[in-house]
């Protein structure tokens, strides 16, 4: 189920930790609506917070939508001219781009229709693609530098909040100085440690494991392709 705050708690809440911390990164997920969507666009101006990294979560394991149609817009009017790097899986991409990712060379097409849209970077996640061995995720900025991050497909039903716990980590290189690839690599790496090393809790889709990094992290290679 889907219960969305009331926008107007959202705007307490930013102004709550603007006021109390010196922030040094912001990460976004899960908005659902256009106007939480504007309150959390306005907050980051307001407060002048950098480093923003935007995850679209816009698509529910099983494939439910979880944006409602007119925060889409709002997402790419709003939100993305605000984000130094924005961290979509590949339906999430097409989602944002308007257009489909059929092979690895459509990557650079989508990904430069979202950067139009403002953001400094964009990183299509290769969780979805087809490859059984390899997960790729390609980025590409503004300046129209591009390179891709390579690493051993992980098969397991331990992948619930994957995307999250990548964006997150990236989230805090990025808030301790690093620069973006140096950041992207660290957080894949977090990612094939948390996806390697399983918690096996519950029946389901179940939990990434965000201590596994601390212990296993210089297991499982990430290859840096430019």
């Amino acid at each position: 189920g889907v219960y969305p705050m009331p926008a107007g708690a959202v705007k307490a809440q930013i102004d709550a930790i603007g006021a109390d911390f010196a922030i040094a990164a912001v990460k976004t997920g899960m908005l659902f609506d256009a106007e939480i969507i504007a309150e959390t666009a306005a907050g980051i101006r307001k407060h002048g917070w950098r480093n923003l990294v935007v995850d679209p979560v816009m698509i529910a394991k099983g494939g439910a939508t979880l944006l409602q149609d007119e925060a889409l817009e709002a997402m790419r009017t709003l939100l993305l001219p605000l984000a130094e790097v924005i961290t979509p899986n590949i339906p999430e991409a097409e989602m944002l781009s308007g257009m489909k990712i059929h092979e690895a060379a459509d990557r650079k097409r989508v990904a430069e229709q979202i950067l139009a849209f403002g953001a400094k970077a964009v990183v299509i996640k290769g969780g979805h693609a087809d490859n059984p061995l390899i997960a790729e995720d390609y980025c590409l900025d503004r300046n129209g530098e591009s390179f891709v991050l390579r690493s051993a497909r992980i098969h397991t039903q331990q992948t619930h909040g994957t995307g999250c716990t990548f964006s997150a980590a990236l989230t805090a290189e990025l808030a301790k100085g690093e620069a973006l690839p140096e950041a992207l690599v660290t957080a894949k790496r977090f990612i094939q440690a948390a996806l390697s090393h399983q918690l096996h809790i519950g029946a389901g889709h179940g939990p990434t494991n965000h201590a596994a990094y601390r212990y296993f992290a210089a297991e499982g290679d990430v290859q840096f392709v430019q």
